[in-house]
């Protein structure tokens, strides 16, 4: 029935000129075409679709014979298979390339869930797409654009390797698909690289040892619309998928089809005009380009950060950098780069932010970055979003990784950038742990200056006492909460003994002395307050909850506990009384911290 439909709607068309077919022709041929490759006629709509007197209607709508072909060939499996790769390869040579992209568009873009299905569509449709495409001609240049932009929506729905395993079996196959779009993408490149010799030349020329034939201003259009449909693609490509994968190092896996992908976008850059180290260093000179595309989505963000990180981790193309970029000056572009990625949520771009941000620092020389840079946005920004990584992050090991490279960001400057950024960092940090950290580090530095030949006068003179300022104090005087902020004060404690063993009253190198009295006021008389409050509320508390036990012994129960205006999660009598116990321990710790340097002033003070 449908062979016959289809046999007869051919014989009518025959007849007429191509500009005269009818929607009702067009309805048939497509729908009895389809149900013969269905059926497995495909033998008889082979020979009807090669007669060359049928040319004309093959031409006009074969291409509505793409769905089941591209199905059957899927399969691979079916007993037609050879049958419908002839008719696919045929109508690929005679239907018209605008129908055939949107066709082969279509079921590119089919929904589909299965990782492997979506890999097999991929593979099967990219050749026949790149024919098509170089069939267009000049004017291709927004239909590759479409067709790039299709194909990388596939490729990011494939789940991407997490360990070198996984990348080397390649399960998915996003290697494969991604060494597919390389190859596709490549004499598109070429074309683009060709217009060099034409955007920069006149007829006659000769340029790169090749003639300049001609120039014309459509020329010049259609191949400037080329490359910047190539440069959208490199652009996407370093946001998705290569922002997401953990590329393995040439140490442990040879071959890896992912890391040449990088590459080749890399190379692909450079080809069309886009220098690599000009595209890093971006952010610093701010450069601003005219064209067809705004700055914004022109060189996206995020994917120049992805690029820095293949660059400064990788080594992706590091033989463009030039040498006499010395490591400050790279560390000044990759902020920005860094800035971004530890920004966002995802866990890969927090990773390559933390790493980029390593590199970047192991290269400076320590205690080399003066306090100027902190004058620029980024070098206060970047801290304030990794305090965010420390303390927020998910992943334990994304959180270790981040004060590692805060610890490494400190050892880099020098004595008066590390005083102003304690500073800033005291100020602006807002959690226990952080603040407590930087009070070790201050420590530390006063520690190095009150060394025979270190002296500094910003942790041993005239600026140190400023400084203890910031560190000496109460949030909210007595009412302190002492365990939310019990890292900080410890550290607070630890430090203002450290001071006063280990400068003499007679030498007051760090001004303690003479800021003693203000920080007994202001902070160590107000801490005793706070210290005596706290405990009272908590052992009434556990007296409380321990009446409450009593009483209810005969129960199972679970009961509600509130400290201050805070409510304590649900829990057993037996786990509440645990924490209120273990919270009156950690008072008695301070306390007795607190004793030893009460002690110390006493002491001092009667000498």
């Amino acid at each position: 029935m449908a062979l016959d439909q289809f046999s007869d709607v051919v014989q009518r068309c025959q007849a007429l000129p191509a500009d005269q077919y009818s929607t009702e022709d067009h309805n048939v041929f497509m729908t009895a075409g389809r149900t013969c490759i269905e059926e497995g006629n495909s033998a008889q709509v082979l020979s009807i679709v090669l007669d060359d007197t049928n040319l004309d209607i093959v031409r006009c709508m074969g291409w509505n014979l793409l769905p089941p072909l591209v199905q059957v060939l899927l399969k691979k499996e079916d007993k037609n298979l050879l049958q419908c790769l002839a008719i696919f390869n045929h109508l690929l040579e005679a239907c018209g390339p605008k129908e055939l992209l949107i066709g082969l568009l279509e079921q590119l873009e089919l929904e589909q869930e299965e990782p492997v299905a979506i890999a097999e569509s991929l593979n099967l449709l990219l050749k026949p797409l790149q024919k098509v495409l170089l069939r267009l001609g000049s004017r291709k240049a927004a239909s590759l654009g479409m067709a790039l932009s299709s194909v990388l929506d596939q490729l990011a729905k494939l789940p991407v390797p997490h360990t070198k395993e996984q990348e080397e079996e390649d399960d998915f196959s996003l290697g494969r698909c991604c060494a597919a779009l390389a190859t596709f993408v490549k004499p598109f490149v070429q074309e683009a690289q060709q217009d060099t010799f034409i955007r920069n030349g006149k007829p006659g020329e000769r340029l790169n040892g090749k003639k300049v034939l001609a120039t014309t201003e459509g020329v010049l259009l259609d191949k400037e619309e080329l490359g910047v449909e190539l440069l959208k693609f490199c652009m996407s490509a370093l946001s998705r998928p290569l922002l997401e994968v953990k590329l393995s190092d040439p140490d442990t896996l040879n071959f890896s089809p992912l890391r040449n992908f990088a590459t080749e976008i890399l190379n692909n850059l450079n080809t069309i005009g886009q220098s690599v180290p000009r595209l890093v260093y971006r952010p610093l000179s701010k450069r601003k380009e005219s064209g067809f595309l705004e700055e914004e989505v022109r060189y996206p963000k995020e994917s120049l950060a992805s690029l820095a990180h293949l660059v400064f981790v990788h080594h992706l193309a590091v033989d463009t950098i030039p040498c006499v970029f010395n490591p400050v000056f790279c560390l000044r572009c990759n902020m920005e780069h860094i800035f971004i990625l530890l920004s966002r949520t995802e866990e890969s771009r927090i990773q390559k932010g933390l790493e980029l941000y390593e590199k970047s620092l192991v290269r400076v020389d320590d205690g080399s970055l003066p306090a100027d840079l902190l004058e620029i946005k980024t070098f206060m920004a970047v801290p304030r979003t990794l305090t965010k990584v420390m303390t927020i992050c998910p992943r334990r090991d994304l959180r270790s990784k981040g004060l590692k490279v805060f610890q490494l960001s400190i050892d880099k400057f020098d004595p008066e950038a590390k005083y102003h950024f304690f500073k800033f960092m005291l100020k602006i940090s807002n959690h226990s742990g952080v603040e407590g950290y930087v009070i070790k580090n201050i420590r530390t530095q006063i520690d190095g200056a009150l060394r025979p030949g270190n002296a500094t006068n910003w942790f041993a003179g005239v600026h140190l006492p400023p400084l203890l300022r910031s560190v000496f104090t109460l949030p909210d005087g007595p009412e302190t909460d002492l365990l939310q902020y019990l890292d900080r004060l410890m550290e607070c404690l630890n430090l203002l003994r450290y001071l006063l063993i280990r400068d003499k009253v007679t030498d007051n190198k760090t001004g303690i002395w003479t800021e003693l009295h203000k920080i007994q006021e202001g902070f160590m008389k107000p801490l005793r307050v706070g210290i005596n409050m706290s405990r009272a509320h908590y052992e009434r508390e556990l007296s409380t909850t321990m009446e409450k036990k009593r009483r209810n012994a005969q129960e199972t129960s679970v009961i509600s506990v509130s400290v201050g205006d805070e409510k304590l999660p649900n829990m057993t009598p037996e786990s509440q009384i645990q924490a209120l116990h273990s919270a009156l321990h950690t008072f008695d710790m301070m306390e007795s911290v607190l004793a030893r340097t009460e002690e110390l002033t006493d002491m001092k003070a009667a000498v």
